[in-house]
């Protein structure tokens, strides 16, 4: 393994919430770039919906990732603050996950690593995955705007006038990939409109 010194470490988490697909591609990138190590945490309905959505069965979403941690397991490395960490994204974030967070509560591994990462002052960032929202859902997401987390929705841009199911879910993407200071070229960057001339 790289030395710890030179390498960034990035927490992968998958919550139940509709949407695996956003965390398998964000792996896919991570996988490729170099001097990242990232930690895979995926609770019980995440691997369903990995199955169900993807047709990604166990062995081919572990192999994504450098290391995996079992979410009944609080006492891995990533549940830690001196678990040196570049940052945490939950992709997807159900609403069950997000409240958990915002409350404090670390009940499992994941939320415990999401814990970590609030208390640490480390960039937390949640896919968050629900339609519509009721007033619980956004007090949550304040509350864990209020402590340093990043409410990210996996939303389209449709400006960029995708073509694909790949190329919307690479945007949002692209976006948490810019939130936690990785470079990429998944998806293109605004360049403005040229306006028509009189």
């Amino acid at each position: 393994m790289a030395d710890v010194a030179h390498t960034r470490r990035i927490i992968v988490a998958i919550s139940g919430a509709s949407g695996a697909v956003y965390g398998a591609r964000l792996l896919q990138v991570l996988q490729g770039q170099s001097g990242i190590e990232t930690h895979l945490v995926v609770s019980d309905a995440g691997w369903r919906n990995l199955q169900h959505e993807l047709d990604m069965d166990r062995p081919a979403v572990e192999a994504l990732a450098h290391r995996v941690h079992d979410v009944a397991n609080v006492g891995a490395a990533i549940a830690s603050g001196s678990f040196q960490c570049h940052a945490m994204v939950v992709a997807p974030c159900s609403m069950r996950t997000l409240a958990a967070i915002a409350h404090g509560l670390a009940d499992n591994l994941l939320t415990r690593a999401a814990d970590v990462a609030l208390k640490e002052r480390r960039r937390l960032v949640l896919m968050v995955r629900e339609s519509p929202l009721h007033l619980t859902h956004l007090r949550n997401m304040v509350a864990v705007t209020e402590m340093g987390g990043i409410i990210c929705p996996p939303l389209p841009a449709f400006y960029l006038r995708p073509q694909t199911v790949g190329e919307v879910v690479d945007y949002s993407v692209a976006r948490v990939l810019d939130l936690i200071d990785v470079p990429h070229n998944l998806a293109p960057r605004w360049q403005g409109l040229e306006l028509d001339a009189p």
